[in-house]
């Protein structure tokens, strides 16, 4: 076995629970530090706001998968498709902020 087919099947090992929780701190003081500026349109900012929902809903879907068909979240698409379309909405909040906010900006320019 290569080098490379051992690094793979190490890093293949490694549990990413820890990695989503570490995530959190920096995403929570992006939400602190975004919401203070004004350049941030608010249905953006809530937008942002938003995924944290579909974090919290990607969990609570991964939790139902285990326990109602001892399968992975994305093995059972009903609910993988429940949980990313909260990604979705956050995602298009944030797009139609920002395409608001260009908007208005170019009126206000010409």
């Amino acid at each position: 076995m290569n080098n490379a087919n051992l690094i793979l099947e190490n890093l293949a090992g490694i549990d990413p629970s820890p990695f989503f929780v570490l995530s959190l701190a920096p995403y929570l003081f992006f939400l602190y530090w975004i919401q203070k500026s004004p350049e941030i349109p608010k249905i953006s900012l809530w937008g942002f706001r938003l995924t944290l929902l579909f974090v919290a809903m990607t969990i609570v879907f991964a939790i139902l998968a285990k326990v109602l068909y001892e399968s992975d979240l994305t093995d059972i698409d009903p609910l993988h498709g429940a949980a990313e379309s909260f990604l979705t909405l956050s995602d298009a909040l944030i797009a139609v902020g920002f395409l608001q906010a260009n908007r208005k900006k170019v009126v206000n320019n010409s």
